[in-house]
Parts: C-alpha cells; sequence; structure tokens
C-alpha cells in the first residue's frame, strides 16, 4: 500500500546540508525486519517511523542496518513532520520510545528536544582508539558513547578514522570533539558498528557532550558545531539529567512508498 514518507534535513536551515533523516507515519507497526528494510532502502542514518497513541505518538528510529535506543536529529525531523503536516496547530509533540518520553516544543524558528543526559567518566585512552582515529587524544571519556578530547577544531577537521577499527571498539561509537572555532564545541562522531561510518550531525552524542562541555566551561548554555562535510549546529543547555537541544529543520522532500 502507498504511504507517506518525508525526508527532512536537521539541524540545517536549508537543505543538502545537516543530517537527513526519514520520517514515514503509520496506522500500525510493521513487522520489524519490514522497517529495517525500509531504512537500508533509504539509506540515511536513521529512518523514524511513527505510530499515533492516545497521549501523542511513539517513535522508533532504524538506521540501515539496526534499530536504535535514540535518535535526536531523526526526532527533531519527526517533530517538524507531526507539527507542520500531521498536528499543525499544536505547539508541541511528546514521543514516546525506548529512552522515555520526549518532548518536542517549537522554539521560534527552531524546535527544542528535552533529551537524557549521558553522564562520562574518564579513562585512560585504550591504544585501539589511538589506531582507530589515527591521533592521540588529550583525554578519554567514556559513557554511552566514547569520547576523545582533542586540541582544537582543525584536529578534530583532521580525523581519518580506519572505520573497521572503530567499529571493534567498546563502545557505541566514537566522538571527537575540541572548542569550537566559531561555537563553544566542535565534534564529529563515528558510528559503522550502526551501518553509519559517519553521522552528519548526531543529536545522541550532545546528550553526553553537552553536559560534559557545560561542567567543563562552567556554564549551562552552549552552541554546538558537528564539523562533518555536511555541517550542522545546534543550541544545548545542561539541565541536570537532561539536556535541551534546539536546531532547525529543512525539508527536502515529501512523497509515498508503496510497501
Amino acid at each position: 500500500m502507498k504511504r507517506r514518507m518525508w525526508q527532512v534535513d536537521a539541524f540545517t536551515d536549508r537543505p543538502l546540508a545537516g543530517n537527513p533523516a526519514a520520517v514515514l507515519p503509520l496506522d500500525a507497526w510493521l513487522p520489524g525486519p519490514l522497517m529495517l528494510a525500509i531504512a537500508s532502502e533509504n539509506n540515511l542514518s536513521e529512518t523514524a517511523f511513527l505510530v499515533r497513541e492516545p497521549d501523542g505518538w511513539r517513535v522508533r528510529w532504524f538506521t540501515p542496518a539496526i534499530e536504535v535506543n535514540l535518535c535526536g536529529h531523526a526526532t527533531l525531523a519527526s517533530a517538524h513532520v507531526v507539527l507542520t503536516h500531521l498536528e499543525p496547530g499544536a505547539a508541541s509533540v511528546t514521543f514516546a520510545s525506548r529512552s522515555g518520553p520526549l518532548r518536542v516544543e517549537r522554539d521560534g524558528a527552531r524546535y527544542a528536544m528535552d533529551l537524557p543526559a549521558y553522564p562520562s567518566e574518564r579513562i585512560d585512552t585504550p591504544p585501539g582508539l589511538v589506531d582507530a582515529i589515527g591521533v592521540t587524544p588529550l583525554e578519554t571519556w567514556l559513557g554511552v558513547k566514547l569520547m576523545a578530547l582533542l586540541e582544537d577544531e582543525s584536529a578534530v577537521r583532521a580525523v581519518r578514522p580506519d572505520f573497521g577499527k572503530v567499529a571493534a571498539l567498546g563502545a557505541f561509537g566514537v566522538i571527537v570533539t575540541a572548542p569550537g572555532d566559531t561555537s563553544d564545541i566542535a565534534s564529529r562522531y563515528f558510528v559503522p558498528q550502526a551501518g553509519v561510518n559517519e553521522d552528519p550531525v548526531t543529536g545522541a552524542a550532545h546528550c553526553q557532550l553537552a553536559p560534559w562541555w557545560a561542567a567543563r566551561l562552567g556554564r549551562t548554555a552552549l552552541h554546538a558545531r558537528q564539523v562533518s562535510a555536511r555541517g550542522g549546529e545546534m543550541w544545548c543547555e545542561a539541565r541536570g539529567d537532561r539536556v535541551r537541544i534546539a536546531g532547525h529543520a529543512a525539508e527536502f522532500l515529501a512523497g509515498t512508498i508503496d510497501v
């Protein structure tokens, strides 16, 4: 049957930048293997599937290879679709998810998400990390993701990972980060084990980055840039066990799929 689908570029105010996500509203859940096949066909870092529930919507996120527990950019893209096309009079939407309720509200021209914060602790730098990213970090921290602190933004931009070695590391992906040239935070994120060598702009990575940099810099509000080839930016606020992440969304296409 024909189903509506949108592709939205998240964390950017213009198409062809930021992080693209497909958003597919459903009347009821499709079988997991079929949703994974659709995500693989889309070949984007994430496809979000939505089902309406009495108190809002439930969201599930699939990379081309696996279902994941949290995806920030596809949640922002989903909020754009709901608040622009499905419930255009609403000021906010709450998504039920594997990571609990995620509220997204309009914030001027942006959307602001309420996401869980990921704590991290400092660890000794494993040799495998140095081999994987080709540089020795100033510090290494471990949370949900492995995080390498580098000297400056140019060092972050210069990283050329060995993706096979990144995939062999224990944590769910590797963040490289440093103070930004034109922002508080510069970062990149590599997660080949999820079928995405480099994620262009990653909300979930900033669930770990924002509280870490907030403690480091002594303030809660931060401007972040992910300096991948596509690039994108977000405005973060550390709020204890939660993180507020705001960004723009740019709709790229709308159509139907026949499955």
